[in-house]
């Protein structure tokens, strides 16, 4: 099953315009020492705009020599996130300004405490294989947040992490956090734990502390994701063809530039553009246009050979009602067919407007309804069945056959939150409505999941680290 819009030729005409962008008019790069890196490698250099016009011989030679396949482990190795691999990743969102209590309540600034509930709860979570840290604590200077927030983390999951990452200072600390989960820095090395997220900011303009910290979370090899989030008639043209265009010299410029700090270093190509309601003057997080891009970026970075992360799997409800489903629905089973590496980032209350685990709910059985349509179907002997077939009689049944009782379970996906009862059972029950069930449901796992807990030798170093720090801005 492998969904496309776009045919070779688009693919090729898409490239093309890619590097024209890049060629003609180059990238805003604020960073003295990447436009040194940049114009060795063959770039022309105007210093004045600190702007760089990158040739496609140059372009390829770097995309070439990127690290195309890596896996982050979790606290616990076992628990993974496998990229270039051809499997399906879900990470819950990596902090949001506000967060949400309650479906249709109050938004609040967020706390520390609320990355820990986050990093629990995404712990206790079936199909999300990287906790995301979910809140922004609103109490913690900028400057160190992100390090108390990584540590938290660690304390509160064992999976694979994903988090916002501040500048090269604070990145140094976040390297001293996964050494001492690893015992080292080779450790570090050879079992990342998370990585930092590079995103352009469109059109065409590169942040200062999105590069430099890379210089950092190279030392270990951390995996970076480039991913702008062009969006279609304010930073990047009305057109999809134009914004496709845009979003992908954009990240093929921050692969460049993440080959430049390190090469051979994987990346992941990240194609999370975005259409822009005019009338709403909001983003849209998952119109058609979202399905359109979801597949078409999958295109774009499978050609190149490299794993792709996309934004689908959103929904632009504020709660997880039928508009959540259809569109976190119809956006993910189409990003999935085509063959993308992971999906998110999930757990979001509309358009970035707050943390919502009530919704997170909802998507986790969206995840495990399209994980399950995109499994491989086994035609065996033993499954077509032709014996068992020819045992039951004209007009009989197989509810009997010891083939049913054997296979059933497997073969049957099986909802936690969606209803399939008869309508009399389902009414003597109470009519509970799909977001209810998302809130009972939420409820039960804060109540009753405890992730493993750390070792408090390994505790004691991140409280340390937490504090040199917090000491040291």
């Amino acid at each position: 099953m492998q969904t496309r819009v776009l045919s070779d030729a688009e693919i090729r005409t898409i490239h093309d315009a890619s590097m024209a962008i890049l060629d003609r008019f180059g990238v805003v790069v604020p960073h003295p020492d990447m436009l040194n890196r940049l114009e060795s490698a063959g770039a022309k250099v105007d210093r004045g705009e600190s702007r760089a016009r990158i040739p496609e011989k140059t372009v390829m030679r770097l995309l070439g020599g990127a690290g195309k396949k890596f896996t982050l482990y979790g606290r616990d190795l076992s628990r993974t996130a496998e990229f270039g691999a051809g499997k399906m990743n879900f990470n819950g969102i990596g902090g949001e300004a506000y967060w949400l209590d309650s479906v249709g309540g109050q938004r609040r600034f967020p706390l520390l405490k609320d990355v820990a509930t986050a990093a629990r709860f995404c712990d206790g979570m079936s199909n999300i294989n990287i906790a995301g840290a979910m809140a922004d604590p609103h109490e913690l200077p900028v400057s160190s947040r992100c390090v108390s927030v990584l540590a938290e983390m660690i304390r509160n999951t064992t999976k694979p992490v994903t988090f916002w990452f501040h500048d090269r200072a604070s990145a140094k600390y976040i390297v001293e956090l996964v050494s001492i989960l690893r015992g080292s820095e080779d450790g570090a090395r050879k079992h990342p734990l998370c990585y930092p997220f590079f995103e352009p900011i469109s059109p065409l303009r590169f942040p200062f502390n999105g590069i430099d910290l890379i210089y950092e979370t190279a030392r270990v090899d951390m995996p970076v994701p480039v991913g702008p989030m062009a969006q279609m008639g304010i930073s990047a043209p009305a057109t999809v063809a134009g914004t496709l265009a845009q979003e992908n010299a954009e990240i093929l410029a921050g692969i460049c530039m993440v080959q430049l700090v390190k090469p051979g270093l994987p990346v992941c190509y990240g194609g999370i553009c975005h259409a822009y309601d005019m009338r709403t003057t909001q983003m849209i997080f998952a119109g058609p246009e979202q399905a359109i891009f979801g597949v078409a970026m999958t295109q774009m970075g499978k050609h190149y050979g490299l794993p792709v992360y996309i934004n689908v799997g959103l929904t632009d409800s504020k709660r997880p009602d039928a508009q959540a489903g259809l569109e976190a629905g119809v956006t993910l089973s189409m990003g999935a067919a085509a063959g993308a590496d992971i999906f998110g980032h999930m757990g979001i209350c509309g358009v970035d407007q707050a943390t919502s685990l009530d919704m997170l709910v909802l998507q986790d059985e969206v995840i495990s309804y399209v994980k399950s349509v995109m499994r491989k179907v086994d035609f065996s002997k033993e499954k077509l069945a032709l014996d068992v077939i020819g045992e039951v009689e004209a007009g009989g049944t197989f509810l009997d056959a010891d083939h049913t009782a054997e296979n059933y379970r497997s073969e049957l996906w099986n909802p936690t939150i969606l209803d399939r009862r008869f309508f009399d059972a389902w009414l003597a029950d109470g009519a509970v409505s799909t977001e209810e069930k998302c809130r009972i449901r939420k409820e039960k796992i804060l109540a009753e999941h405890r992730p493993v807990p750390i070792d408090p030798g390994i505790d004691r170093e991140l409280k340390r680290i937490v504090a040199s720090a917090e000491s040291s801005k």
